[in-house]
């Protein structure tokens, strides 16, 4: 008697699956995203069952070896870092980001690069002689990269199998079909299972896989949430398309910390690592207007200084404006409320513009003591001296509230050549030697009377 097919309706938007087609998804609520998929149960029993896991058996915690596997070099400083030294044999890694951020260009060029270790590249996006060109752009005359040019699942893994690669790259997991699922590729449930049967590949040989994934218009890796919790690691390469930095984030990593940043510059020979990038962020330290800070902040684990410009001008449309390019708005207007209250100064009818400098966006609360310098500044017309940086947090009864990590932040500045920095009073854990001199202020009134009298 043959097998029964199975069919179910899967949500595209959140991947929950209904046994009959709805207008509306009850689990999302979202509308004419219910999508049929055919389970066939004969193909699910073929392909994949060579590369099946063998039945394990319970283990005793104490019999387990805590010995860290080892770890493969990537020849890529940057990426290894953020990585947590290497990438550990057997790991599902993804890599999202926007369209023509540098993905598969970051993936290529390691491909190329790991030294004495066979590749293979899967494209489903290009052609073979498509990524022989970008090849001979990143690297020249470069072996042991092997390119696969396929969708199919079981086909993939029976090559891998065959090849047996130090290191697979999967471009994309979105373009991936497999045989044991009738629905078309980069659907919810295509995403689902092609995932996993890589997964499960991964980790019974010991192969480590990376996959790139493509985002929404909102900015999440398209396909369904679950894609993230079977990976081991998810990065998030970013970057202003109008600049050349690109910054490699991880959001999860079961092998080391997600406080890690890799930094990268887009060349036309491709991606590359930016040896000291607080001095490429600075520029010449020459004299400069008014309205510009340098803030000691951190990216990660890693203390950059980064350049503050602001712009204050009276308002000549009537309705004063607020822009900021790399900070938070609703921040901003929060800072020039408190500098209006606080210390007595009028922005109301001002328009103010904020931006950082080299395209990066700062998060962190330790850039606040920094743009409000940088503000009153623009707003007097009377520039920072040149050899000052700052780290602070502003809250909103005007005082400087201490950030982490001060003493990073302080030798990344003595390092520089910077001769003084602005710190919050009471911070803990300060170096006996910075090298540099160290001003704690309590309030914000306290660092304007430092800086302007």
């Amino acid at each position: 008697m043959a097998a029964k097919v199975r069919s179910q309706f899967v949500c595209q938007a959140c991947g929950a699956a209904h046994s009959q087609w709805l207008g509306q998804c009850s689990t999302c609520k979202e509308w004419n995203t219910l999508v049929e998929e055919v389970r066939d149960p004969v193909r699910e029993r073929g392909p994949m069952s060579t590369f099946r896991q063998t039945e394990q058996r319970p283990i005793a915690i104490e019999d387990i070896s805590a010995e860290s596997g080892p770890r493969a070099s990537l020849g890529d400083r940057e990426l290894d870092r953020v990585l947590g030294g290497g990438v550990v044999p057997g790991s599902l890694i993804l890599l999202g980001g926007d369209p023509g951020i540098g993905k598969s260009t970051l993936l290529l060029q390691t491909a190329l690069n790991v030294p004495g270790l066979r590749t293979l590249y899967v494209s489903g996006e290009e052609s073979a002689q498509q990524v022989r060109m970008r090849a001979e752009r990143l690297h020249p005359g470069a072996t042991g990269c092997h390119v696969l040019t396929e969708t199919n699942t079981q086909n993939i893994l029976r090559h891998v199998d065959e090849l047996k690669p130090g290191l697979v790259v999967i471009d994309s997991i979105q373009t991936l079909h497999t045989a044991v699922l009738d629905a078309s590729p980069g659907s919810v449930g295509q995403v689902r299972e092609c995932t996993s049967e890589l997964m499960r590949f991964a980790k019974a040989k010991g192969v480590p896989m990376v996959l790139i994934g493509h985002i929404t218009k909102d900015g999440a890796i398209a396909g369904p949430k679950v894609l993230e919790h079977m990976v081991d690691c998810v990065l998030q390469f970013e970057g202003d398309r109008d600049h050349a930095f690109r910054l490699l984030r991880p959001l999860k990593n079961r092998f080391g910390s997600t406080n890690e940043l890799g930094i990268y510059e887009m060349r036309g020979s491709g991606l590359a690592v930016v040896e000291d990038p607080s001095q490429v962020l600075l520029g010449e330290r020459g004299e400069r207007p008014s309205g510009v800070c340098v803030a000691a902040t951190l990216e990660g684990m890693r203390p950059l200084l980064i350049e503050v410009q602001a712009l204050v001008s009276t308002a000549v449309y009537g309705t004063p404006q607020r822009s900021a390019t790399g900070f938070d708005l609703r921040r901003l207007n929060m800072l020039l409320a408190v500098m209006e209250k606080r210390c007595g100064f009028r922005l109301g009818q001002k328009d103010v513009f904020l931006n950082l400098a080299g395209g990066f966006r700062v998060e962190e609360p330790a850039i606040d003591l920094a743009v409000v310098c940088a503000v009153l500044g623009s707003n007097a017309d009377i520039p920072v001296p040149m050899d000052s940086c700052f780290a602070g947090e502003v809250g909103l009864t005007g005082e400087v509230r201490p950030v982490t990590r001060t003493e990073q932040r302080i030798a990344e500045a003595a390092k520089l050549g910077f001769s003084r920095i602005f710190i919050p009073r009471g911070t803990k854990g300060l170096p006996s030697k910075p090298g540099i001199e160290i001003i704690q202020v309590g309030r914000v009134d306290e660092v304007l009377g430092q800086l302007f009298g």
